[in-house]
């Protein structure tokens, strides 16, 4: 079972429907117990991120999602979600995030449109369990501010915008993508069952 984390800000329901069209038994929930006994967590998120952080924090979610991802048990940030897999972000005002991925989140900066908003290819940086089979295609970013991860090894695909922008990353069993899967299309869904698969490979081998 996939636990997808309530904690007040997140596309729960169409993350949810996109893994039931996988065919994947997920729940949303706010129970440290279930979430703890998961196989696999989802963290979404949308909204801010210093409104996020705030409301892991008054659930006590932020101690359970730190301890879900010391288990090993695969773990998935999505959009908002994947900032706050890292150590701070700038967003209105520094704020201090999991910790679990070294790096911080900063807004883009130009003279260009922002937020990003739309169809944009990603580029595979370097190998992961999940793309295989798969090639790069387009998928959807809605975002305002990006992620400076500070190891390299961290980074497993970007995008571009600008600049080369985080567009999944990933170390160990957590892992986070910077746009919306379940909005994706095609290589979206690929994403977000390539996810579904490691979680069920990783409990097969606790079997």
């Amino acid at each position: 079972m996939i636990a997808i984390i309530d904690y007040g800000m997140g596309n729960l329901h169409s993350v949810g429907k996109a893994l039931e069209r996988l065919g994947c038994e997920a729940a949303v929930t706010s129970k440290p117990e279930e979430i703890l006994a998961a196989d696999g967590a989802i963290l979404p998120g949308v909204g801010a991120f210093g409104d996020a952080m705030s409301n892991l924090r008054d659930t006590g979610l932020d101690a359970v999602v730190k301890q879900y991802a010391a288990s090993g048990k695969p773990l998935l940030g999505i959009c908002l979600g994947m900032q706050l897999l890292f150590d701070e972000s700038e967003e209105h005002g520094k704020h201090e995030g999991l910790g679990l991925l070294p790096g911080r989140v900063v807004r883009f900066q130009g003279s260009f449109k922002v937020p990003h908003m739309g169809w944009n290819e990603l580029s595979f940086t370097q190998p992961s369990p999940l793309f295989e089979g798969l090639e790069p295609g387009h998928v959807y970013f809605v975002h305002s501010y990006h992620a400076l991860p500070e190891r390299r090894e961290d980074l497993l695909a970007t995008t571009d915008y600008h600049r080369p922008v985080t567009a999944i990353v990933g170390r160990g069993s957590v892992y986070g993508m910077q746009f919306h899967p379940e909005k994706s299309g095609e290589l979206g869904m690929a994403l977000l069952g390539r996810f579904a698969a490691l979680v069920d490979q990783a409990a097969a081998a606790r079997a």
